[in-house]
This record gives C-alpha cells, structure tokens and sequence, in this order.
C-alpha cells in the first residue's frame, strides 16, 4: 500500500513540476503556434537604464529577433528594475516568469564562484584577453556551469575595465595605506583592498557619491564612463589608471525556456543574441573612451598613469590573491586569463 502510495505522489509532483514549468514560460515546440498576431512574448528584464550600452542592446536585440522571425517573437524589454531588481531577477528567471537577463558576472559567484574571476586584480592584460577568454572554451565553460540551476549563459556584455579614484594621492602601492574605499560585495575585492593596506566598505551604488561627498570613504573603483556619468571628478581629487579588474555582465536565459523553442525560433534567438553582443561590445567601448577624454580634458582630477614598472609593483602587491583564491576560483580559470 505504502508503495503504491509513493508512487502515486512522485506522479503527482512529476506532473506539478511539468504545470509549474508550462505556467514558466516553457513553450510548444511547433513553430507554426507562433503568428505576428499571436507572437511568442519574452520578457527582458535588467537593472540599468533603457540608453546605457546594456539597454540599448537589449532593445537591438528585440529588433533583430522580431526581424528574423517576421514578428512572430515579441521581446519586451524592461530597464530601470521595472520587472525585477538585482536581488531577485535571478530567482524570477529560474521560474521562467522573466526569460532573459543580464547581472553582474560578481551576482553568479553564489551558483559558481569562480565568476569571481572579474574581480582577481591585474589579472586581464588587455581587453582583446577579456573577449577572448569569454569567447573561447572557459568562458563557454564557465557559462555552462550554471545548467544544474535551471540557468544558460548566451553572452558576455561588457562595462569595462575599472581604475581607482580617491581624494588622496594613489600612484604606488604604499598610497592606498590607511585609505578607505567603496567597493562592491566580495572576498576577492575585500582581499584585493586588504594586501594594498586599505580598508574596503560594501556601500550601495547610488549611495557611493554620498560617501565619497562627506569623507565617508576615501575613493572607490569604478569604470570610466561610471565615473563620468556618476559625477565622481566633483569629489575625487586622483584618478590611478590601474585597469585592476573588470565589470561585465553575463546575460542569461532559462534553460528549460531555452531548450523548448522551436529550432528555428532558437536559430533566430541565437544569432539575435550574438549581433547584440557586438553591438553592446562596441558601444561599451566607445563610451568608456569618450567618458575619458571627458574626464582628462576637465582638469578636475589629475589623472596618473602607470608606466609598466610601476604597474608590476602593483601586481607584485598583490600576487598573494593568486594563491589564496586559486582553489576557490579555479587554477584552470586563472591560468588560462594570465596566458591570454
């Protein structure tokens, strides 16, 4: 009796999950179900703002899927944290009630910590090194990791490379001792401010030109065109072009989602992906760049180069990271960048 009772309740809950999954997003794999009059509806949600290179490539990427399936795939597209915000955009993707999205690669280290390879400090030597180890075998490796959770990786979509700011001179390594400054949540990054003799507070993003305003923090580490767009040359007095670490974002799918479109809305969705991701790498750069001739030509900062001596000293500062994350991270990961 018991036995059968079992199993009766495994069919139950096999076909409760199956209903759950359906009510997610999973689709019909008939391709003719879809018409421009009844299209299928994905929904893009992300955090930033509709003109920034991730909002503008998510918008492309609406346009070209709409395009290649003659109408019969609807992206809409959801900036600013109108649907989800970053706290709970992941769990909403996994239950197929959003189907794209694109965090921070630092909000993926609770699935797969060795996303905290953006944050190991000097660790890219440039950035054809970042695109080609997102593009080659660990990158994809990396993206893949996250099937067990209901989670595929389709893209890497890039901020850039950060540098320091601070009100208080950083050309060499012995400069940030006893400097406090704002970083985002991790060990790597706690640990990175740590072997410079610097302090490091978790301080939200909106709230950084505050702390920085009223002494709260002595500088922080941002992007060019953050640090432009964040007015952060009204309250930082030194800009170290360090180029330390990365801000990229890994956009993402609901695998079971993914897996059920129809082959030729996959095929389209695919290749809609890969154009918005040159469009966003390129409008990535772009503004980073702009965002820095805005900035050195101001005269509100002064601006400090690193000639390649002067860079190694720092790298050499903080060569203890390698070892102390390099089982958390991976070897393979690590490795694999620093010969890129």
């Amino acid at each position: 009796m018991k036995r059968g009772w079992h199993a009766w309740m495994a069919g139950c809950l096999a076909a409760l999950l199956l209903t759950a999954a359906g009510c997610g997003g999973s689709k019909p794999q008939d391709s003719n179900a879809y018409t421009k009059e009844n299209p299928l509806i994905v929904k893009f949600s992300h955090v930033t703002t509709a003109d920034s290179p991730k909002g503008k490539a998510a918008n492309r990427f609406a346009e070209l899927l709409a395009e290649k399936t003659g109408g019969r795939v609807k992206v809409e597209v959801y900036p600013s944290s109108q649907l989800y915000g970053d706290k709970d955009e992941l769990e909403a993707l996994q239950a197929g009630n959003v189907h794209v999205i694109a965090p921070s690669a630092t909000k993926l280290v609770g699935f797969n910590p060795s996303f905290q390879i953006v944050d190991m400090p000097f660790l890219f030597k440039n950035h054809e090194a970042v695109i080609k180890f997102w593009d080659g075998e660990l990158g994809k490796k990396l993206m893949n990791s996250l099937e067990s959770k209901n989670l595929q990786g389709l893209a890497m979509w890039e901020n850039g490379f950060k540098v320091f700011t601070s009100t208080k001179p950083i050309a060499k390594p012995e400069d940030f001792k006893g400097q406090k400054f704002r970083t985002q949540a991790g060990k790597v990054l706690e640990a990175q401010f740590k072997a410079l003799g610097a302090g490091a507070a978790t301080i939200p993003f909106g709230e950084t030109y505050t702390a920085l305003q009223q002494g709260t923090v002595d500088g922080q580490e941002n992007t060019w065109n953050n640090i432009d767009t964040q007015k952060y040359e009204e309250v930082q007095k030194y800009l170290l072009v360090s180029n330390h670490g990365r801000i990229d974002y890994i956009v993402l799918t609901n695998k079971q989602w993914y897996s059920a479109l129809p082959e030729d809305i996959r095929k389209a969705f695919d290749e809609s992906m890969a154009e918005a991701t040159a469009y966003e790498r390129e409008l990535a750069v772009q503004l980073d760049k702009g965002s820095e001739e805005k900035l050195r030509g101001s005269g509100k900062m002064q601006v400090i180069d690193l000639s390649e001596a002067e860079r190694e000293n720092f790298v050499k500062a903080m060569e203890a990271l390698y070892s102390e994350f390099e089982k958390t991270i991976g070897k393979e990961f690590i490795d694999g960048a620093r010969q890129l």
